[in-house]
């Protein structure tokens, strides 16, 4: 028969109790995390207007794009040109229809309603804020160019809704890939509105701030009316948070600094392209493994159960 001495006595070990979580880093929830970015959009779009819009060296900068698009003299704008043929009510319609189909496939109409508001809304305010509310003013030493306000852009408004709202009823696994894919698809919108002279760079980059913005803002709302335990590092949201006002004076000072009209038309057409990508790239990442749809007890209790195991065993 064995024999325990003091020396051998078995030591109990204590294993952490799940939802304890011995958090090295200070985290945030994934709700706040959809709040801080979508703020930080919304930031980012009110200081768009007033650098490029209210200063001289902003309208200065974008005077010139405009009228270096407006004067015929680039013969390769050939790739834009597809644009002028699209009728924008058709393309919405057709949007609303592949949202109520994906939705509907899914078995989730639920979905239908934070989409077709993330669809619709930002179109509104874009056309409000254009109309109504926003003004260009006319300073002085800022070149001859259009004195109406065109901001935000309408075009890219609707190219951006209509990408946000597909976020809120596609799989999560195949998100990434087609809000990728048709971040490229709003790229070519915003260049080529700059380049037929519609639109200055700053109309198209608050245009997809915009969008953008709402997308996050309905996400976060989404988010807080379901039990989600993931967390986001402090430091990330607060990167989130400030990258979009980032990519913006990056662009005001790549734009303001171009010697002649043909050089700020380039960048304008490549800082388009760039911003309105790495927007849609913002705004992916938190919406990135959101599932919007609200779970029932059975689906909460399993996937909080799996979390907590995960959480647990990465420790």
């Amino acid at each position: 028969m064995a024999v325990l001495t003091p020396e051998a006595k078995p030591t109990l070990t204590r294993r952490p109790l799940p939802g304890r979580h011995a958090e090295t880093r200070p985290t945030l929830s994934r709700a706040v995390f959809q709040l801080a970015t979508g703020l930080g959009l919304a930031a980012a779009f009110i200081v768009t207007f007033v650098l490029f819009v209210h200063t001289t060296a902003g309208q200065l900068a974008e005077n010139g794009v405009v009228r270096s698009a407006q004067s015929g003299q680039w013969s390769t704008m050939d790739w834009a040109g597809p644009l002028r043929d699209q009728d924008m009510v058709l393309v919405l319609g057709a949007a609303w229809i592949v949202l109520v189909v994906v939705a509907l496939l899914r078995r989730k109409p639920g979905l239908l309603v934070p989409a077709l508001g993330v669809l619709v809304l930002p179109l509104i305010a874009a056309q409000l804020l254009k109309l109504y509310v926003l003004e260009r003013p006319d300073l002085p030493d800022a070149g001859y160019g259009p004195g109406h306000n065109s901001f935000p852009s309408g075009h890219v408004s609707a190219a951006m809704a209509i990408l946000m709202a597909l976020a809120f009823v596609l799989p999560q696994r195949f998100r990434p890939v087609i809000i990728g894919i048709g971040g490229v698809a709003v790229a070519w919108v915003a260049s080529s509105t700059v380049a037929l002279g519609w639109h200055r760079l700053s109309d198209t980059a608050g245009a997809c701030l915009l969008g953008a913005s709402f997308a996050c803002l309905v996400a976060a709302w989404l988010t807080t009316r379901r039990r989600d335990l993931r967390r986001t590092p402090v430091l990330l949201v607060v990167l989130a948070a400030v990258l979009p006002t980032a990519i913006v004076l990056v662009g005001f000072a790549v734009l303001s600094t171009a010697t002649d009209g043909a050089a700020q038309f380039v960048a304008a057409l490549v800082l388009a392209a760039l911003a309105a990508v790495g927007i849609v790239l913002v705004a992916l990442w938190p919406l990135c493994g959101s599932a919007f749809e609200r779970r029932t007890g059975v689906e909460t209790r399993v996937v909080d159960d799996l979390l907590e195991t995960r959480l647990v065993t990465r420790r």
